[in-house]
């Protein structure tokens, strides 16, 4: 597997509270995502350390590969561990009071791919036929949508398109859920915040994917999403096998 990621400030916000980490351990591969919100340095300080500590976390139990059946507990241990970290850091600092982050994750092991996340930091699984949105925001709109009080097209612009449910470091304790899928050698894993996902379609984002590869994939994604507007923080990371 090989990856492509870039982060971008966008066009109107005046600081990337956007951060995002990849790896490499024995037998396989894992990126995070995070999307920050706090006031003054807040945002930026949860996500950075958030993808940080998960990263580190992930790199120390897989150091001689990730055991059999282990990923699940590797990837919410290493979210809670995230959280644990960036509540602290909340509670040491009044500056820093009610900072939180968004957290998307991902393994990569052989033919089966595994997910993490919390808030509304998304993950993709894009084939030659289909680009399937792999996890579920947790956010107001979504709540809305699933109880069936707005449609899909209402959702798109809702006024609290931006309100999320859940987000790493608000709480002493943050579930993260967790998914395992099947991948083929013509997939690619997209891993992105909403910074990607609110300027551009699902159709375009699988265009670019299909027509990039990996290789300048996510710096392809990020442009197109300020070609639209660029109006928040955009972070794309992609894996592929070419």
């Amino acid at each position: 597997m090989i990856a492509s990621a870039k982060t971008d400030v966008g066009k109107v916000r005046l600081e990337n509270q956007d951060s995002f980490r990849t790896g490499e351990f024995p037998g396989g591969v894992f990126a995070v995502v995070c999307d920050g919100m706090g006031g003054a340095a807040g945002g930026s300080v949860a996500s950075s350390v958030a993808a940080a500590v998960f990263a580190e976390e992930v790199e120390s139990y897989c150091e001689k590969g990730l055991p059999d059946g282990e990923a699940g507990d590797v990837m919410i241990s290493a979210a809670a561990k995230a959280n644990d970290v960036v509540y602290a850091k909340s509670q040491e600092d009044p500056a820093l009071s009610g900072m939180g982050t968004t957290i998307v994750a991902a393994m990569i092991v052989g033919d089966k791919l595994y997910t993490a996340h919390a808030g509304d930091s998304r993950a993709y699984l894009c084939t030659p036929e289909d680009m399937k949105l792999l996890t579920k925001d947790h956010s107001v709109v979504q709540s809305l949508l699933d109880s069936g009080y707005i449609t899909p097209e209402q959702a798109e612009h809702h006024v609290y398109k931006n309100l999320i449910t859940r987000a790493l470091g608000t709480e002493p304790e943050v579930p993260a859920d967790f998914n395992i899928y099947s991948i083929g050698d013509d997939a690619y894993v997209l891993l992105c915040t909403d910074g990607l996902t609110n300027y551009l379609k699902t159709e375009e984002i699988a265009n670019i994917i299909r027509n990039n590869g990996v290789k300048g994939t996510a710096e392809a994604l990020v442009q197109a999403a300020n070609d639209n507007g660029g109006g928040d923080n955009i972070t794309a990371v992609v894996f592929g096998k070419q």
